[in-house]
Order: C-alpha cells, then sequence, then structure tokens
C-alpha cells in the first residue's frame, strides 16, 4: 500500500524517505535547479514606490530554506506589496530580490514555477467543484491529466477535503475554503509556499487544524513566508520574522528573541487607571502607560508582584510576555488604522 507524502497529519503512520520531500515533479512540471543558491529569498535594498508613495522602503531580509518566516506589521506596512514582489505579481522598483536564486526582474517563469500562492481574498473558482479546482489549476504548470488527478486527492486527503471532492466551491464554509486553496497552492509541489492572511475571519478551530498542516509542510523542508495580523500564529508558527511599519523593516529574529529583546520577560497588565501616572520602580522593571492601561514589564514575576497589592482596587493581569507586546511597542499601541 502506498504512502501519500501528504497524507492526512492527524493520521498515525509511518512514510517512507522517499515521500519526505513531498510529491515527486514530472516532465511536465519540472523546475530547473537554482544557481547555486542556499537561500530560499534574498533582499536587498528593495523598494517598492507608487507614484510619491513608498510602500517598500529599501529593506533587507533573508529567508533560508526550509525555514517559516513571518511578516508582521499594521495595515499599510508593505507586508503585501513584499510578498508580491516575491512571487512577481508586482514589479520591484529598485533594490535586488532573489528567490530559490532566481531573480525577479529576469526569471519570472522559473520563480512562479516553484513557488505556491495562498492570496488573502477567495479567488476559487465558483463554477468547478472541489477536486476540479485543483485539476485546472495544474493545467498552468503543465502537469499531466493523470499524475494531477493523482496529486489533487492526495491534497485533498492531506487537508482533510476527501468527503468534499465532488462538492461545489459555494457550498463550502469558510475554512474548507482557506484549505482548499492552500491544497491548489501545493499542487505545483513549490518550494516556497507563500501565505497572505490565511486564516484572516476563521473560527478558533479551524485556524489551529490549518496551523497543523503548516507545521506538517515545514516538517518536509518547505519554505513557507506568511504574513499575518495574529501575534499567536506568528508566534506558534515561525522560526523567525520580521515586523514592519510604513515601508520599513523595524525588528528582525525569532519571536523569543524579539520579546527578550524588546519588553523584557514578563508583564503586569494595570487596567482603568486613566489619569494616573506609572509607579516609580526598581530601573530592571520598565513602566509604560497607554491610554488607561499601565504595562510594567520585568525579567522576573517576582518584581512585580509587588505592584498588585498597590493596584487592589484595579484589573490587574500578571502573565509572560508575547509577541503582541512587542508588536505594540515597536508600531504604536494608540495608532488606529
Amino acid at each position: 500500500m502506498r504512502i501519500s507524502a501528504f497524507s492526512n497529519p492527524s493520521r498515525k503512520q509511518n512514510a517512507p524517505s522517499s515521500a519526505v520531500a513531498g510529491i515527486k515533479v514530472s516532465q511536465g512540471n519540472h523546475c530547473e535547479q537554482s544557481p547555486g543558491r542556499r537561500h530560499a529569498v534574498e533582499a536587498h535594498r528593495l523598494m517598492k514606490k507608487y507614484g510619491t508613495f513608498t510602500a517598500v522602503d529599501e529593506i533587507d531580509f533573508i529567508v533560508e530554506r526550509g525555514e517559516s518566516f513571518g511578516l508582521l506589521g499594521p495595515n499599510g506596512a508593505g507586508k503585501s506589496t513584499t510578498m508580491r514582489m516575491i512571487y512577481c505579481r508586482t514589479p520591484l522598483t529598485s533594490g535586488h530580490l532573489l528567490v530559490e536564486g532566481w531573480d525577479v526582474r529576469h526569471d519570472q517563469s522559473k520563480i512562479k514555477a516553484l513557488v505556491g500562492i495562498v492570496p488573502q481574498e477567495n479567488n476559487l473558482d465558483p463554477d468547478l467543484n472541489v477536486i476540479d479546482n485543483l485539476n485546472v489549476y495544474a493545467r498552468y504548470f503543465r502537469i499531466p491529466a493523470g499524475e494531477a488527478q493523482d496529486r489533487a486527492e492526495e491534497l485533498l486527503d492531506f487537508m482533510g477535503l476527501t468527503e468534499k471532492r465532488n462538492t461545489w466551491v459555494e457550498a463550502l464554509s469558510g475554512g474548507m475554503k482557506r484549505r482548499l486553496i492552500v491544497a491548489r497552492a501545493l499542487m505545483n509541489n513549490p518550494k516556497v509556499l507563500v501565505l497572505d492572511e490565511p486564516t484572516t475571519g476563521l473560527d478558533p478551530h479551524v485556524r489551529h487544524d490549518l496551523w497543523d498542516r503548516l507545521r506538517e509542510l515545514r516538517r518536509r523542508q518547505i519554505t513557507i513566508l506568511l504574513s499575518t495580523h495574529y501575534m499567536e500564529e506568528a508566534q506558534t508558527l515561525c522560526d523567525r520574522l520580521i515586523i514592519m511599519d510604513r515601508g520599513k523593516i523595524l525588528a528582525l529574529g525569532k519571536p523569543l528573541d524579539l520579546i527578550e529583546r524588546n519588553v523584557s520577560r514578563f508583564v503586569l497588565e494595570v487596567h482603568e487607571v486613566d489619569g494616573r501616572s506609572p509607579l516609580s520602580l526598581a530601573p530592571k522593571v520598565i513602566a509604560e502607560a497607554h491610554g488607561a492601561t499601565h504595562y510594567y514589564f520585568a525579567p522576573s514575576p517576582e518584581l512585580l508582584t509587588p505592584l498588585i497589592s498597590k493596584y487592589s482596587d484595579h484589573k490587574s493581569l500578571l502573565r509572560p510576555s508575547n509577541l503582541e507586546d512587542v508588536f505594540l511597542k515597536l508600531t504604536g499601541r494608540d495608532r488606529l488604522d
């Protein structure tokens, strides 16, 4: 019995080593080898301008092969524009951008052959059923019909959609549509998977189910580029990430490193203290006031617990610092987009 490389991760089975790299690439879907580069994406002084407006402002970053790399930022930060340049949807204005060693200026057909795209919007074909959405998409990559059918069936199993194979797209739930879009993005057996806000609007159960599939793809050494507004999603899925604002990179690193570097390890939130100034504390405790909430950051909870009694008449929460604290500190807690 053949075990699919894209079998459902919820099933316990041991795939043969030959399956780890994913579904085999047919002659009709052959991608040329990249010219000796070890990085999945390399950006140097990357810029995109629309008239006088600068959407991406000379940014530099590298994505390693097999890495899950996140792009975070407020609306209009330049995340989606950066991703569109990576998969050759939007031309860059200046700078250099390589994807698997290929130059986006000159090697667009090669890049498109090895990148899978999960866009923000639902752009499935409503006039086709689930399986036909995958088979028709496979034609863009000249995948032979028989192989496309086998690959589509394997991906539907991987994404938990086998029972919906003959269902019309409009009859699917929002979560099932997102899973189908991910399956479609994997039809060309990509080396790089680009996901632009993949779980926006999904309920927590569906979101966590999709996270499981993305973790499995990461284990198979598929490079993942993820743009998201969910801090928990970024902290859970990303090996490294960048935080952008107004077209520039404000921070780059591993999620936990960014937390320790920018806000310390623990935070005490004190709510409904409008009109009061933060208390003066030891040098190891950093105090911030934003609106009616005070934030006290420290390397250990022991430094923060004495404050709880001082705010006994207010709502307070002592917790580990997280990526959202970093995001809000760097991009502005009081900013409205």
